[in-house]
């Protein structure tokens, strides 16, 4: 998994509460066998019409959000079915960190296993981003996981708090196997010390005594 210390990037609006898996992959998408090509089924509905044709009405066919790297949403962003697939789709379209005020819990979870940054602001600090986003074209953000802060180029300087064992899993980019990895010499020598061929246990023999008549 890629690492995330700091990343710097153009800021995509996604202006609606509620948005679940669901929408973010549809469900005729699921049967894909790998992570790879989700990103072009990332909002399906939303974002197509008809035929494949993009809906220029949706905000991340906009020319101007064109290779966002920063998804910023309102309350419970990923909420609905806990597929993985969601998070698989949001890294593959390009997203690195997602910054709302609430997310799904699963979601929420699921995006540190696969390297993306989900960052919870206040209300307040979400509708102050949307209207920069709205005024300025090609606004960027920088969110420093190792500082805990997002900024802009206008000064803007915002903290983050998050879990410590989160942020350190990011910082090194371990998924669970690299978690588990990182334990491999204790592993090793518990194998060494309980080898496979040993009895798991010992047989018994049980006698039954038969039944009086």
């Amino acid at each position: 998994m890629q690492p995330f210390i700091k990343h710097t990037g153009l800021v995509a609006p996604m202006d609606r509460v509620n948005v679940d898996t669901d929408q973010m992959v549809p469900k005729q998408f699921l049967k894909l066998q790998t992570r790879e090509g989700f990103g072009r089924t990332l909002f399906y509905d939303w974002r197509y019409l008809p035929g494949e044709a993009l809906n220029p009405e949706f905000p991340l066919n906009f020319p101007r959000y064109k290779g966002a790297s920063v998804l910023l949403a309102r309350a419970n962003f990923g909420c609905g079915s806990s597929r993985e697939h969601a998070p698989w789709a949001i890294l593959d379209y390009g997203f690195r960190s997602i910054i709302a005020p609430s997310y799904a819990d699963i979601f929420y979870n699921n995006c540190f296993k696969n390297g993306i940054l989900p960052v919870t602001l206040s209300d307040a600090q979400v509708d102050d981003l949307f209207r920069r986003v709205e005024n300025q074209e090609s606004y960027r953000l920088t969110v420093d996981l190792e500082n805990q802060v997002i900024t802009d180029e206008s000064g803007l300087r915002i903290p983050f708090e998050i879990d410590p064992f989160r942020r350190n899993s990011l910082l090194k980019g371990l998924d669970d196997i690299g978690l588990t990895l990182e334990h491999e010499p204790d592993i090793s020598a518990y194998e060494k010390l309980n080898p496979k061929s040993a009895p798991m246990y010992e047989a018994v023999d049980v006698k039954i005594a038969a039944p009086q008549t």
